[in-house]
């Protein structure tokens, strides 16, 4: 008996598995709870699956995956605005994980002036709320700065460099959660956890650059130093931006005022503790 594709609506023949117009699978059985989960985990947890070939060879050879895009090879791997937008939802679950479960270690107390834990706080709720939109901003910044740190090597051109940054970025976001979530169990705040991942994003980064421009180590170094003084220039923009900002929205005077209250608090409780010994 003859049957029709469900996909593409071609004619099948009885013992066909597979479609031979579209190459989809053909589906007798109704759904069930065992063939939702043999389905899941072969798209998931196969070893051929794109997902996790994509996410293995990013730390093998991610000059691979870059470069196969970049080629014309779009079958291989996962492009990199699916891999980002894989990238994006787990940021956002880790997120939700965290502040539904684990709200105490997100502060950054440990890494911030005395004082100023309220606002840190604060700027990183926004952070939080905002990510997405930051992650989008981070890409063609981050592009921008490669390509002017490899301005005179015409091999790739920016929009090429944004290739690059989705799929680091979107690693590293993966990555990290993994990192980030199993912290929280054992009680590590955020901002130590902050600071092992920036500089695992600096050196990863430069590890994908150095594979793609076949880089030797020398060469490698020279342009991750160019790249964070273009980094730390930008910062300093930036800084300067943001002090205007709270200057002029009296945020900075809150500040101010927050740092001499902490600082008077540990005076007196210092006093305190010389008096009575």
């Amino acid at each position: 008996m003859n049957m029709e594709c469900k996909n593409c609506s071609s004619q099948l023949q009885a013992n066909d598995d597979y479609c031979n117009s579209c190459g989809a699978k053909v589906i007798r059985n109704r759904l069930t709870l065992k063939n939702l989960f043999e389905h899941f985990s072969e798209q998931f947890f196969n070893y051929d699956n794109k997902l996790l070939q994509t996410f293995i060879n990013m730390f093998r050879k991610p000059e691979d995956v870059i470069g196969s895009y970049i080629n014309g090879t779009r079958k291989k791997y996962v492009n990199p605005v699916s891999y980002f937008a894989i990238a994006i939802t787990i940021a956002g679950l880790q997120i939700y994980i965290l502040s539904k479960y684990f709200p105490d270690i997100l502060n950054l107390s440990s890494i911030a002036a005395a004082g100023t834990e309220e606002f840190n706080k604060r700027n990183l709720e926004i952070a939080f709320e905002y990510q997405t939109v930051l992650m989008l901003i981070y890409i063609p910044i981050c592009a921008l700065m490669s390509r002017l740190v490899f301005l005179k090597n015409k091999k790739y051109n920016y929009t090429e460099h944004i290739v690059f940054f989705m799929y680091i970025l979107g690693q590293t976001s993966i990555f990290m959660a993994f990192l980030v979530l199993p912290s929280a169990f054992v009680g590590f705040d955020y901002g130590i956890v902050s600071l092992i991942l920036i500089p695992i994003q600096i050196i990863y980064s430069a590890y994908c650059l150095k594979r793609i421009y076949r880089l030797n180590l020398i060469g490698i170094v020279f342009k991750t130093l160019l790249f964070l003084l273009l980094l730390f220039v930008l910062l300093i923009l930036f800084s300067i931006v943001m002090a205007f900002i709270l200057i002029k929205s009296g945020t900075f005077q809150e500040m101010m005022e927050a740092q001499k209250k902490a600082e008077d608090l540990t005076y007196i409780a210092s006093s305190a503790m010389n008096w009575t010994s």
